[in-house]
Parts: C-alpha cells; structure tokens; sequence
C-alpha cells in the first residue's frame, strides 16, 4: 500500500472549518436581518405613537368644541351675540368730521413677454 498524502484527518479538519465558515456567514445575515427588522419595528413603534397623539389632540378638540364654553367664546367672538347685561359699543364719528376713505390701491399690470404671448395663442385655447 502506497501512503497517501492527503490525510482523513486534515479533511475533516478543512470540512469542519468551512462548515464553521457557513454558519458564521449565516449567522451574520440572520443578524443583519434581525437588524433591519428592529428598525422596521422602531419607525412602526414611532408612527403608531404618532397617530395616538393626534388622536387624543383630535378627540379634545371635539371634547372642547361641544362644550358651553366653546359656544359662548364662538357666539362673542364670530357670531356678534350678546349676553343679558351687555351694553353694545358703536363707534361713531367726531360730529363735523368727513369719514376717512381709505384708498385700495389699483394693481398696475404686468406687461408680458413676446414668447408668453405666443404660448397663450398656441397653446392655451
């Protein structure tokens, strides 16, 4: 019998290492993905107490806006009501004087370009 130069022992040895290779190599992308999971969970997490927030923001606006204090600030403010005891206050003017006119001032048109005025003719119909 002739000696070999390869020996069970050192095959098993480079198997067992490049088994040893595959399992690092996998486990790395399974944590790479448990990584990218983590973040996927954390901005689910962020958005879902975002909208949590705006709900509660929303159901106290609606809690205000059905109160009697919301319909008394409303009706003084915007609708012009008055209450029992109030005493209405109309400015008027200095007897004698004229009322001060105030002047809108007029927009001054803008002319227009040769090449806006041939787009409006073709294109703008």
């Amino acid at each position: 019998m002739s000696q070999l130069p390869i020996k069970f022992r050192r095959v098993a040895t480079f198997a067992g290492v490049f088994v040893l290779i595959l399992f690092v190599i996998e486990f790395n992308s399974r944590l790479e993905e448990l990584n990218h999971l983590n973040d996927q969970r954390d901005q689910a997490r962020i958005l879902a107490t975002e909208a949590m927030q705006t709900q509660m923001a929303l159901q106290t606006q609606v809690a205000y806006a059905g109160s009697t204090e919301a319909v008394e600030e409303w009706a003084r403010t915007e609708g012009h009501y008055l209450q029992e005891g109030d005493q209405p206050v109309i400015p008027l003017g200095v007897p004698g004087s004229e009322p001060v006119i105030v002047n809108t001032p007029v927009p001054s048109p803008t002319p227009m370009q040769n090449w806006e005025i041939w787009q409006t003719l073709f294109f703008n119909r």
